[in-house]
């Protein structure tokens, strides 16, 4: 039997713009499932191709807004699929250089939303001195999608339930 790349489970931190996909529109949303269109960028796309599964935590962050931050948990309720997106001139995400006869360029997956919570943000994550590692935290990161470690998860789900 061969050996998992990765321990399970795996977390997640995912940005989304609000005015394109809330938490509250998730949650919203048929069986609180919505599909996470849209990465345009190499790495956050591999980690969708290649490390996320089906189960996996997710921190829903709002991005691009006045207070960016986690807004809620969700899971990952999908494999990855070819983003549609990357075909239709008229979206936003349109990628004309991405080949549809053979492997698309990119991918997306499901994302079910578990909650709401309160608004943790951005700021009160760097006020966290055990939080100071994570990727999102990092001077230049701009990746729409960041593993966390499950430390990082626990401690922020706590406090997230400590209100």
């Amino acid at each position: 039997m061969p050996t998992p790349t990765h321990p399970t489970p795996r977390y997640w931190l995912m940005k989304s713009e609000p005015d394109e996909c809330s938490i509250d529109d998730a949650l919203a949303a048929a069986n609180a499932t919505v599909p996470w269109t849209g990465v345009r960028n190499y790495q956050a796309r591999n980690f969708m191709r290649d490390d996320m599964q089906v189960g996996d935590g997710v921190l829903f962050y709002h991005s691009s807004c006045p207070a960016p931050g986690i807004a809620g948990i969700a899971r990952v309720a999908s494999s990855t699929r070819p983003d549609a997106t990357q075909f239709d001139p008229a979206s936003p995400y349109h990628d004309p250089k991405s080949p549809t006869d053979t492997t698309p360029r990119w991918l997306l997956l499901d994302v079910q939303a578990v909650r709401k919570t309160r608004l943790m943000p951005l700021a009160e994550l760097r006020e966290r001195p055990e939080l100071a590692e994570m990727r999102v935290l990092q001077k230049g990161s701009r990746l729409s999608i960041t593993p966390v470690d499950a430390a990082h998860w626990d401690r922020i789900v706590a406090l997230l339930e400590a209100g």
